[in-house]
């Protein structure tokens, strides 16, 4: 049950980001899901790397939601770069 959780918080997360950052993106909702999941992660790490959670915290849905547009701005800067 966690993961369909996490799954449905990244869903909404990755959308909320790609209304954010305007332009064309990648992907169905499945990969705008795990854009949000990724992006939570990235934000749990981050976090933890500066002391800001615990080892066993997770990142809250502002910080979740800022590392998923992290993550969709340097997709977009790899993608111009090939394209």
């Amino acid at each position: 049950m966690h993961w369909l959780w996490a799954f449905l918080i990244g869903l909404v997360v990755g959308i909320i980001a790609k209304f954010l950052v305007p332009g064309k993106d990648p992907g169905g909702f499945i990969i705008t899901g795990l854009l949000g999941i990724a992006g939570s992660l990235l934000a749990s790490w981050a976090g933890q790397q500066l002391g800001w959670y615990g080892p066993e915290d997770s990142a809250g849905f502002i910080a979740s939601l800022v590392g998923a547009i992290v993550l969709l701005l340097i997709w977009r800067m790899f993608r111009r770069r090939t394209a």
